[in-house]
């Protein structure tokens, strides 16, 4: 069985519109999101919402999960009209030997790998689409990315908001996550970062000329 430990990173003060899910499913597996309220547009309930369905999901399966997000797609569609009630959603769920990445909006989910990282979807900083689904309430169908993987051992995840993917590089993602001993050293050395950059006000060229004050959100998990 393969085994993972975790930590979070959360810095919420700017919109207060992260919300976060970290859920042990028992026996290795897992049920992690990270959830980013669109500001100004009901974002913060949105968010709330989603993770309050995925925490009270009676059975973890990939079907599951794409259906309560389904669900809570239309509910949200119905009353905001595609204006509000928005969020991302980006799910890792590990069961049965096997990683399934949901997700529909642009928070990305990254893989790292022998010192390389993949993006399994969402965007990266520099504000370049990989096959990013629109939000959760923005459209009457849901446009929802599913990829499946089969993990290692010694693989590292990051499920991250845009408040830390507008802020740094993949590549820095990857040497810093592939750098840290621990999940927990992940994600105290990528928050020491991305506060350093927003406190010295750099203008970063390759990341849209500009650090974005948001609220961060990430789950890192090592296997």
């Amino acid at each position: 069985m393969l085994a993972s430990t975790v930590a979070t990173l959360q810095d919420n003060t700017t919109h207060g519109e992260d919300t976060f899910l970290v859920r042990d499913l028992g026996n290795g597996g897992f049920l992690d999101a990270v959830l980013d309220g669109v500001t100004g547009h009901g974002g913060a309930e949105a968010s709330k919402s989603l993770r309050e369905a995925l925490e009270t999901l009676a059975t973890a399966s990939p079907e599951a999960v794409s259906r309560v997000l389904t669900e809570m797609n239309d509910e949200f569609f119905q009353v905001g009209g595609g204006r509000m009630l928005l969020s991302t959603a980006s799910v890792a769920l590990f069961v049965d030997g096997q990683l399934h990445v949901l997700s529909a909006g642009d928070s990305p989910v990254f893989l790292v790998r022998g010192g390389a990282i993949q993006q399994l979807t969402g965007r990266r900083g520099g504000f370049l689409p990989v096959g990013a689904a629109r939000a959760v309430g923005s459209h009457a169908k849901l446009e929802l990315i599913h990829n499946t993987i089969n993990l290692e051992a010694g693989d590292r995840l990051l499920l991250a908001t845009d408040g830390v993917s507008d802020n740094m590089l993949a590549d820095e993602l990857a040497s810093t996550v592939e750098a840290a001993a621990s999940p927990a050293a992940a994600a105290e050395q990528v928050e020491r970062l991305i506060a350093e950059r927003l406190e010295g006000g750099l203008r970063p060229q390759r990341l849209g000329g500009r650090y974005r004050h948001d609220d961060r959100t990430a789950i890192f998990r090592f296997f």
